[in-house]
């Protein structure tokens, strides 16, 4: 394969890492949506609905939140190509789960099987979609614009 090494091909690699960056601090923002999005569903209808239902309910919601975040930040900050949403995803999923097993075993104080059994669909557990949806959001979004 060849490749090029002139100013534009420098501009364009610097623009992609430029961006890479931006959306991986981005990650911040998306990461506050989970704990105000839980805190509402304990709030507002667990009691109401039982706990599983609030969990499909919890991950419909900021599957949705993500999404229109995300849809936010493409508009902000386009991403330049597919290579780089993936890269950004992979950011996001990494990130994502570090921080929930982080989070969750040495603030939270729950254990690794606790953790775990969240990601365990057979179960009814959905939070992996969430998950998911941070690893594929990116490249879905970015996707979805260029079909406009």
């Amino acid at each position: 394969m060849l490749t090029q090494h002139g100013p534009a091909s420098l501009r364009r690699r610097l623009q992609t890492e430029d961006v890479f960056r931006v959306w991986l601090a981005a990650w911040v923002g998306g990461s506050v949506l989970g704990p105000l999005n839980g805190t509402a569903r304990e709030l507002l209808y667990k009691e109401k609905v039982g706990d599983p239902a609030a969990d499909y309910i919890s991950t419909a919601t900021l599957i949705a939140l993500l999404g229109l975040y995300v849809s936010i930040l493409e508009q902000r900050w386009p991403i330049p190509t597919r290579q780089t949403a993936l890269r950004i995803g992979a950011a996001w999923l990494v990130l994502t789960i570090l921080f929930e097993f982080g989070f969750g075993h040495y603030v939270a104080g729950k254990s690794w099987p606790e953790l775990i059994q969240n990601y365990n669909l057979s179960k009814g557990r959905v939070w992996s979609l969430v998950v998911l949806w941070m690893g594929v959001a990116p490249t879905v979004i970015r996707e979805l614009r260029g079909l406009r």
